[in-house]
């Protein structure tokens, strides 16, 4: 069953046992839109306790404030309970609800007009008492009511009208847009787990530049990412970066983030370029041009530490820092020898993430592709077992050589590799003779 059928067969169910039930919020946004919407939502006059009785299987994820999930063959919906919301002392959650039979009074405590709009699937009628489907039709984004009010509600909302409006190439209605500039210092309140979400959304739906561009115009982006609005005006040398500074390179390599790119690949891009703010040296400084020294060693530890302040998985952070920590190395893979080659196309979703990331950066700034060519040759006609091949020695092989297990295991089955690597050692007794060669003198006395 699909999230569609299971929400129409939701709303069957309710109306058939006396309730009121539409499809609402986003999906319905959608459909007039001719999408097809990522999940479903239903708005109901029942009370979670009879929608829970109606639907065994559902379950009880927000019940105090009217939500009811229902699981299926595996699709779900969220069924809410028509409401009004009551004080939001804590900038998300309403302090309580009080519920309603009237879809008008449930609709009025949403978020934007677009979103504000219900559908019946069995008549296909439309209820909309807020002018949602003439703000569509205009391609505006207004906060149903007094914005102000809304977005003190939840500050989140203020991200989301940013991304709604870069999503659809809409316009911020202009008395929500003054809400949103007047009150965006508050972004910070919203917990970093949010942020990070609607952040990453914004990166990843295909629309990552003009969304951008909208939160630093809303003056969200300062107080959201202060390392990111530096960038600003930071020269760059023009025989590299010919596009402009900093923060137009980085707009640039936004807009050409493919949709639906991994969270990790997208922040990078953003992210990439974070250590040249705090590294810039102008030509008079350095004698000949602009100089960014140490801008990916330092940019890593910075996008760590972002990554880190929004809550990011100790896996995502790894690996972003990775991949702003390596996007230089790029340039030296003509000069790399046959090891060190090997070992950087190592690099966990080197072809995905880092390769795509040097493309972009390249195709946004100077234009040669050449080390991108180079590295995807590379890895077009080498063998697989080349660049992983199986280990000719391991440490049980060392301690029977008589070598005592220690930090010298690691040094020594590096150096076996890295021949390996080279083609200098190619099997096992070839291994075994380097070693006894090279660390004799490491082993135990007498057992070698």
């Amino acid at each position: 069953m699909t999230p569609r059928e299971l929400a129409a067969d939701i709303c069957r169910r309710l109306q058939s046992s006396g309730f009121q039930a539409y499809l609402v919020g986003g999906c319905v946004r959608d459909l007039l839109l001719g999408r097809e919407p990522e999940d479903y939502d239903v708005a109901t006059d029942a009370h979670p306790a009879r929608v829970q009785e109606l639907f065994p299987s559902s379950v009880d994820v927000g019940a105090k404030f009217g939500v009811i999930l229902v699981v299926a063959d595996g699709a779900q919906v969220e069924v809410a309970t028509f409401r009004s919301d009551l004080g939001y002392s804590d900038g998300r959650h309403p302090d309580r609800v009080e519920y309603s039979s009237s879809p008008e009074q449930d609709v009025l405590r949403r978020d934007f007009t677009i979103n504000g709009m219900m559908l019946d699937p069995q008549t296909q009628q439309i209820l909309d008492f807020v002018g949602g489907r003439e703000d569509l039709n205009q391609g505006i984004v207004r906060a149903i009511g007094n914005p102000a009010v809304r977005f003190r509600e939840d500050r989140l909302r203020m991200a989301r009208a940013v991304r709604f409006a870069a999503r659809f190439g809409y316009a911020i209605e202009p008395a929500t847009f003054q809400a949103i500039r007047g009150a965006a210092r508050h972004i910070t309140s919203v917990s970093a787990e949010r942020l990070r979400d609607e952040l990453t959304k914004v990166l990843t739906e295909g629309a990552a530049r003009p969304a951008f561009e909208l939160l630093d115009s809303t003056g969200l982006l300062k107080p959201s990412l202060p390392e990111v609005a530096a960038m600003q005006n930071v020269p760059q040398p023009p025989e590299f970066h010919p596009e402009g500074d900093v923060w137009i390179h980085t707009l640039l390599m936004l807009e050409h983030l493919k949709p639906r790119s991994s969270p990790t690949l997208a922040w990078s891009v953003l992210l990439h370029d974070v250590g040249k703010p705090p590294t810039f040296r102008s030509a008079q400084e350095t004698g000949d041009r602009i100089r960014f020294d140490g801008h990916a060693e330092i940019g890593a530890r910075m996008a760590a530490a972002i990554c880190r302040r929004l809550r990011f998985s100790a896996d995502d952070i790894q690996q972003i820092e990775a991949l702003v920590a390596n996007h230089l190395r790029f340039k030296d893979v003509f000069q790399m020898r046959p090891a060190t080659l090997k070992r950087f196309v190592r690099l966990p979703k080197f072809e995905e993430e880092h390769l795509e990331l040097h493309r972009l950066d390249c195709l946004c700034s100077h234009g040669n592709l050449d080390a991108y060519e180079f590295v995807r040759r590379f890895l077009r006609e080498t063998p697989p077992e080349e660049v992983h091949p199986p280990r000719l020695l391991t440490g049980d092989d060392l301690k029977a050589m008589g070598f005592r297990p220690g930090p010298s295991f690691k040094e020594i089955l590096h150096a076996v590799e890295e021949g390996q690597l080279d083609g200098r050692l190619t099997n096992r007794e070839q291994a075994l003779n380097f070693v006894l060669h090279q660390y004799r003198q490491a082993a135990e006395p007498g057992s070698v």
